[in-house]
């Protein structure tokens, strides 16, 4: 497999869904899934699925094939094949090679502990002292802060000085390889050119924006969707223990979560197969009428279901 990006000349949109194998899918997820692809959809664009298997110490058994077989019950329907990150791994390689042979990264072996004590943001501590590989992390020596961006829902978002200057760690003291360097190299490989994920995500994105900027790929454009949140106002999560979607007609789910995004509901879906359900909601798809805050998700998708 090349590791050239899928589609380098293209202007055709390329989005994507990349959910992480450590739970099954829940109402939470299906927003993102959903609002992803009807996006795609309605630009006549593709809508790539990736499964970020970084991590395999959060990963649970079973729960990549069940997000699979979720999506498809939804008439999710994704083009070509899914890219697994645990496959990836001398992309990863050749990433931090690249930075290196640029003195763009460094090893660091700062404990958390001693970044907690300095207020949670690393200080630059090993960034000349020539350390070696051994039971250190890596870090990306920060030459291309990113202070702010354009996300087409929420408009220009800006990061504090502190997070923007950061020399953030790319590859893990234990081995495994950062998120942000990840998704980073595997949004390009795809030839993924606008992202649309959680409002969770924001804080990441000018970290992910520098590292496009360092390697030299081009840079997606962003939206970010607003995030679904119990009523304690936590966001629904695999951590919280947000229930999976229910079995069943996956219908009524399908237009709660279209309620929640704010869209447009047919009238007569109870008459609609879930194929042009689909097909009316990404004709209809209308970004501006999502919340502009986070929302609460219906209270049945909170939690367990009893039916």
């Amino acid at each position: 497999m090349s590791d050239s990006p899928a589609s380098a000349h293209a202007t055709r949109y390329v989005g994507r869904f990349a959910p992480s194998p450590s739970g099954v899918l829940h109402f939470g997820s299906l927003i993102a899934a959903l609002g992803s692809y009807l996006h795609a959809r309605s630009l006549q664009g593709r809508w790539l699925l990736r499964i970020d298997d970084l991590d395999p110490p959060r990963e649970i058994p079973g729960s990549a094939d069940s997000i699979l077989a979720t999506l498809e019950r939804f008439g999710l329907h994704w083009d070509g094949d899914v890219v697994w990150q645990s496959k990836r791994h001398d992309a990863y390689r050749a990433a931090l090679d690249s930075l290196r042979q640029k003195g763009l990264s460094y090893y660091c072996t700062c404990t958390r502990q001693r970044i907690a004590q300095l207020g949670g943001t690393y200080d630059g501590h090993c960034r000349d002292a020539a350390l070696g590989a051994d039971n250190a992390a890596i870090r990306l020596h920060q030459t291309r802060p990113v202070y702010a961006f354009d996300d087409d829902f929420q408009g220009r978002l800006h990061a504090t000085p502190a997070l923007a200057e950061e020399d953030f760690i790319v590859r893990r003291r234990d081995g495994l390889f950062a998120y942000n360097l990840a998704v980073v190299v595997d949004d390009h490989y795809q030839g993924v050119n606008h992202i649309v994920r959680g409002a969770d995500l924001i804080e990441p994105t000018v970290r992910q924006i520098s590292l496009y900027q360092h390697l030299g790929y081009p840079q997606p454009g962003y939206l970010h969707l607003p995030l679904a949140v119990n009523a304690q106002g936590d966001k629904l999560s695999k951590q919280n223990h947000a229930p999976a979607l229910p079995e069943g007609d996956p219908r009524p789910v399908l237009l709660k979560a279209l309620q929640f995004l704010g869209q447009t509901l047919p009238e007569n879906w109870q008459d609609m197969p879930l194929d042009l359900l689909l097909c009316w909601a990404t004709e209809h798809w209308a970004p501006a009428q999502m919340p502009r805050q986070d929302a609460k998700a219906p209270a049945d998708m909170t939690s367990a279901f009893s039916k």
